[in-house]
């Protein structure tokens, strides 16, 4: 018969002692179970002593976390964490040397502790850290272990940034400027600058002002890759909480420093793999960097303004040199309106008379004329062929040029995300932006030359403008999905990708997605479908077996700690705990947390998890809603929260428990697989009618012979 579900089998240990065996009633008083487990080993003073897990993170057990604890689990007897805090905050002000770095060293490793930090704090142990860091007299591993604390404790939210000193600000800041330093005492200055850069504004001008950026690109450029992935998180965290005109300042002196090339150089093409941590700073960096364009983007052409006019006659003049070169008296003003209007439908404006009508939707607003004329500047010739060759077709057939730089401008900032915030997760960067300074501008100078080609592919008319666009806009989301690591590659890729090209991928795709409607083919995929969702639930569970990483991100900054969870192979318990950075697949025994299936009670995605709840909703974050899920388990329905790396992991995890719980299995990738095995199971059936015609009904079944006379008797050949 199972236990009760308010009682818990464990085993508690102590040093120098045989482990006891007991059954842990939940209902019970956590100070009466420790007089019990004090007595049986003959110890005064329970209230000195407490509990905490053996293995894992070693988290003191309270009253409002005992609920966590399994069946099974290894509990240890220790000082209780008053005790220790007390002791240690004694310890950390010892004269004795020794004394000190182990009460350090040990207070970093307990300040993971929520339950010891609240007591460390209680007591001022932070006024003590601020101590050793202002007076600068401890350095080396002492330094080390007093500032890992102190993050740790930080890491609680107990107490605010904005509370510490000038002194220790500088102190720490410090720490970062000057060359004869540990790179373990850097990398954590650095990110303790990290944390306390988003706080306040205050904290974000004196880092700033603290920190230059000459001194975060030396330290971008060190051999240490975690010094370097602290200096690119110091550095992302100074560029998103800046205002956009000192965002646009650093991003220029960056450009300046040649920031660019030397991350495509030493980061991106290093010969070691780019982590998960580095990879969304280069996004971020990236999509900083690119909605510098935002402002540009929502300006309207204001048809007063003398330098934007300018701008738009360039353009004329560009193209049309020869002719506006004719002295002004030559013609009369009504003559030279006409001319000018003539040339600017040749350039390919709708409203010829008043081009700038045509630059007043934002977006893409003021960019698009920006890119044209950057366009003209720089490739005049490419420029001059473009408008000169659509000038001399038919009018039918031309390709306007500046209609196209409107719309293809918008279509390239809907690609490259221009205008939106960045996610909090996403690692999706171009290589090829980093190779490459005037990025966005260079970009558009390949497309819109890719939009004149497709457009003489596609013989198109002025009626086919938007069909046209619309492969175009298919060419480069194709062609960037292959992660071209520089631009002459793209433009080598996307040239390749001409629209016969696009046809045949279409109707590849097509033939795929297609299945025939016959009602025979429709019955068996219908017989098919069964044996086929088992084949996904099998995977599915298989997955769940292997084990995936997840990462733990808090509502303040994205962290380094890393959880593994797993099925065992008999699909009837959740493994889970802490893994450190590096470690791929854990075996199932490393992992101490667990929870049984049959506990399991519902799952939760989205915006019903707690975890997502406890977010601020003005800072939520769309990404992390859409891969976070959680497990309800156990009667007082505890919940353990996830958040998947990627959608496919999302879904592939969403459907595993799913089929524990014998629920259905939801997610797309779930009709995706369906699809994708169905298509195949189908054409294999089908093959050997191949090219012939099934019909909707079945043939008549004829009607059965008057008589069987003609059957042979085998029974009378025998004879």
């Amino acid at each position: 018969m199972p236990p009760p579900k308010d009682v818990v089998k464990i085993a508690i240990q102590m040093v120098g002692a045989i482990p006891q065996l007991i059954e842990l009633q939940q209902t019970k008083p956590l100070a009466s179970v420790l007089k019990d487990v004090c007595d049986a080993w003959s110890l005064p003073n329970a209230e000195r002593y407490a509990l905490q897990y053996a293995d894992g993170r070693q988290t003191y057990i309270t009253e409002s976390n005992r609920r966590d604890i399994k069946n099974g689990s290894i509990l240890r007897l220790t000082t209780s964490p008053d005790q220790e805090a007390e002791q240690l905050y004694i310890g950390i002000q010892s004269k004795n040397v020794d004394v000190k770095t182990d009460s350090l060293k040990k207070l970093a490793s307990l300040s993971q502790d929520i339950t010891f930090a609240q007591e460390f704090i209680s007591r001022n142990g932070l006024k003590q850290i601020y101590s050793i860091v202002e007076e600068g007299n401890d350095t080396g591993e002492m330094l080390a272990h007093t500032l890992k604390a102190f993050t740790e404790l930080m890491e609680h939210d107990f107490v605010s940034w904005e509370n510490l000193s000038t002194v220790f600000i500088k102190k720490i800041v410090s720490y970062v400027n000057m060359n004869a330093v540990d790179a373990s005492i850097q990398q954590l200055s650095l990110s303790i600058l990290e944390n306390m850069v988003p706080t306040s504004r205050l904290l974000f001008e004196v880092v700033k002002k603290e920190v230059t950026l000459d001194r975060l690109l030396t330290h971008l450029q060190a051999t240490n890759a975690q010094l370097q992935l602290k200096a690119m998180a110091l550095l992302i965290a100074l560029l998103l909480s800046a205002t956009d005109a000192e965002r646009r300042d650093m991003m220029d002196y960056l450009r300046e420093k040649n920031i660019r090339q030397f991350i495509h150089k030493n980061i991106i093409h290093s010969s070691e793999p780019l982590g998960d941590e580095m990879a969304h700073y280069l996004y971020v960096l990236q999509s900083v960097s690119l909605n510098l364009c935002e402002h540009r983007m929502k300006m309207s052409m204001d048809p007063y303004s003398q330098e934007q006019r300018d701008l738009l006659q360039s353009l004329r003049q560009s193209a049309f040199e020869s002719e506006s070169e004719v002295p002004a008296g030559t013609f009369s003003t009504e003559r030279r309106r006409s001319l000018c209007a003539k040339e600017f439908r040749k350039l390919g404006f709708m409203n010829n008379s008043n081009p700038a009508e045509d630059l007043r939707r934002a977006p893409p607003g003021l960019l698009a004329l920006d890119n044209m004329v950057y366009f003209s500047r720089n490739t005049p010739n490419a420029y001059s062929r473009f408008v000169l060759e659509n000038s001399s077709r038919e009018d039918k057939h031309e390709c306007p040029f500046a209609r196209s730089s409107i719309q293809l401008t918008l279509i390239l900032c809907e690609i490259l995300h221009i205008g939106e915030p960045c996610s909090e997760t996403a690692q999706a960067f171009y290589p090829m932006f980093f190779g490459q300074d005037h990025f966005f501008e260079e970009l558009f100078c390949i497309c819109i030359q890719l939009v004149n080609k497709t457009w003489k592919e596609m013989r198109a008319t002025q009626e086919d403008f938007d069909k046209v666009m619309q492969v175009v806009r298919e060419q480069i989301t194709r062609t960037l999905n292959l992660k071209p690591t520089s631009l002459e590659l793209f433009k080598t890729r996307v040239n390749a990708l001409n629209y016969s090209e696009i046809l045949k991928l279409r109707q590849t795709e097509r033939l795929h997605q297609e299945e025939t409607l016959a009602v025979p083919v429709l019955e068996l995929r219908e017989k098919l479908k069964p044996e086929l969702l088992e084949l996904i639930r099998q995977q599915r569970l298989l997955h769940l077996c292997e084990g995936t990483l997840f990462r733990k991100i808090s509502s303040r900054r994205r962290q380094d700690k890393l959880w593994y969870c797993r099925l065992s192979p008999n699909h009837k318990v959740l493994h889970y705990g802490d893994v450190e950075e590096g470690v791929q697949s854990p075996p199932i025994e490393s992992l101490t947390e667990k929870i049984p299936v049959a506990d399991m009670k519902m799952l939760l995605v989205g915006k019903e998890c707690p975890h997502t709840k406890e977010k601020s909703s003005g800072k939520q974050n769309k990404d992390v809603l859409e891969l976070a899920f959680s497990i309800v388990h156990d009667v007082e329905e505890y919940c353990l929260n996830f958040v998947a790396p990627t959608r496919y992991e999302f879904c592939l995890w969403t459907d595993g428990l799913n089929v524990l719980l014998g629920k259905e299995m939801t997610s797309e990738r779930t009709q995706t697989d369906l699809d994708v095995l169905l298509s195949m199971e189908l054409k294999l059936r089908l093959l050997d009618l191949e090219n012939i015609s099934i019909p909707d009904d079945p043939p008549p079944i004829p009607k059965p012979p008057s008589n069987l006379n003609f059957c042979y008797d085998f029974s009378q050949a025998e004879q």
